[in-house]
């Protein structure tokens, strides 16, 4: 019995939406013609799983939780809602990656989809696909609570922590040009180690995500240490990857977020990560929803970083 004999409702799903995106190659990410069928789902089906691939220090979009290595998040969360939509009877594995090692993964089909705050842009379009955006981060940094720097300006002739395959260290790069003075950068293996230079006083700032920064802040020793400052560096779509030249894999992704988003659990799903107390503290990160993101609820689409740009 083939795939669409046993799931009919996946196939008129997929149906319906790839001709949403035959109608609108705007918003779509183009694709060869002699893409097979889907080699996603066929491997999911031959081996009976599917492999997230989850970070483990991104509160609160991915994270580990407690010893025995419980992933949770928003992002965490929302893969696994699409995959029980999509492949409801497949095992689901997870994987632990890092910034640095998530394009390759999930490029070469070891991890057959990304559920960490990833930045959708045109060069990483060159390895793999995105979904529909889910987030929409400003990227700011974090000081200590004393700190003087309050602006993104100050920061020529400072040392500041970002990690290593984030889209924080060419952001700081061209800041660099900006304030006319060089910005010593030093890389953190990923955001728990370069947090930990500014819990240790080693650098003055730590740039990332505003999410994700006030994820961590949250879940440290003295959430009241810090704060988050300046003007935004950059706005960056974030959203779930999956493996290029799939097309029917991300319009199966692709329609079961949009039916979250127009069902009213995607808003619901990111209060319960982003404005509710989540764990291990419970302690609330106070980022209502914006008039961007909803938007995006509304009228989805996969439009990578350079079009924020424009």
């Amino acid at each position: 019995m083939t795939l669409w004999q046993q799931q009919p409702h996946l196939f008129s799903a997929l149906t319906l939406t790839l001709c949403c995106v035959a109608l609108a190659p705007a918003q779509a990410q183009t694709t060869p013609a002699s893409a097979s069928a889907s080699a996603t789902l066929d491997k999911i089906k031959t081996s009976g799983k599917v492999v997230l691939g989850v970070r483990e220090t991104s509160p609160p979009m991915a994270y580990a939780l407690g010893a025995n290595d419980k992933y949770v998040g928003y992002h965490v969360e929302l893969c696994e809602r699409v995959l029980k939509d999509i492949v409801p009877s497949a095992r689901l594995e997870y994987m632990a990656i890092t910034a640095q090692s998530t394009m390759p993964l999930v490029g070469n089909g070891t991890v057959d989809i990304g559920c960490g705050p990833t930045t959708n842009n045109l060069a990483r379009q060159q390895q793999v696909s995105f979904a529909v955006t889910t987030y929409v981060s400003e990227v700011r940094m974090a000081v200590r609570a004393d700190s003087d720097l309050k602006s993104i300006g100050q920061l020529g002739g400072r040392t500041v922590a970002a990690s290593t395959g984030t889209t924080a260290v060419q952001l700081l790069r061209k800041q660099e040009r900006v304030v006319g003075a060089p910005i010593k950068t030093v890389l953190g293996k990923d955001h728990h180690e370069s947090f930990m230079l500014l819990e240790s006083g080693r650098v003055d700032a730590f740039v990332l995500d505003d999410n994700i920064l006030a994820g961590v802040i949250a879940n440290s020793k003295d959430p009241s240490a810090y704060r988050i400052v300046g003007e935004p560096l950059g706005a960056e779509p974030i959203a779930l990857l999956f493996r290029k030249d799939d097309p029917v894999f991300k319009a199966a992704v692709d329609a079961a977020i949009s039916r979250l988003m127009q069902s009213g659990e995607m808003e619901k799903l990111y209060t319960k990560w982003f404005v509710s107390p989540i764990p291990p503290k419970n302690v609330s990160l106070n980022l209502p929803l914006g008039s961007t993101l909803r938007q995006l609820f509304a009228n989805p689409n996969d439009k990578p970083l350079e079009a924020y740009q424009q």
